[in-house]
C-alpha cells in the first residue's frame, strides 16, 4: 500500500516539475504595452519590425562583399558563380590560372576553401 503511494507522489512530483518548466518560459514574453509615435517613413525606418529585417539582412554574406574579399585576396575578375544558404563560390584568374575561392554565407564572409 505504501509503495503504490510512494510511486504516486513521485509521478505527481515529476508532472509538477514539468509544469513548472513549460510555464516560465511561456511567460517569457508578458503583455506589452507601448505608448510613442511610430516614424512610417524617411531615414531607413520602415515601422514597427524594420530591425528585424535590417538584421536578417546583415546576418549573412553578401555577393558583393564576396566578390570584393576575393579580389582583395589576389583574384582577378571575380564573379560570383554560385550562392547557398550555406557557403557563396566566388570564381576568377589568380597568377597561376583559374581558381575559386568559397566563403561561407554568414556575417563576414569567412574563407571555407582557397
Amino acid at each position: 500500500m505504501f509503495n503504490s503511494f510512494a510511486k504516486a507522489g513521485l509521478a505527481a512530483l515529476i508532472a509538477l516539475g514539468g509544469f513548472s518548466a513549460t510555464a516560465s518560459t511561456a511567460s517569457a514574453g508578458g503583455p506589452e504595452i507601448r505608448f510613442g509615435i511610430y516614424n512610417a517613413g524617411g531615414h531607413g525606418h520602415g515601422g514597427p519590425g524594420w530591425h528585424r529585417e535590417r538584421d536578417r539582412r546583415r546576418d549573412n554574406c553578401s555577393p558583393w562583399f564576396a566578390e570584393e574579399k576575393a579580389s582583395r585576396m589576389g583574384l582577378r575578375r571575380a564573379r560570383v558563380v554560385d550562392v547557398s544558404p550555406r557557403r557563396v563560390v566566388v570564381a576568377g584568374f589568380d597568377r597561376h590560372g583559374r581558381d575559386r575561392v568559397v566563403f561561407a554565407n554568414v556575417r563576414g564572409c569567412p574563407v571555407i576553401r582557397r
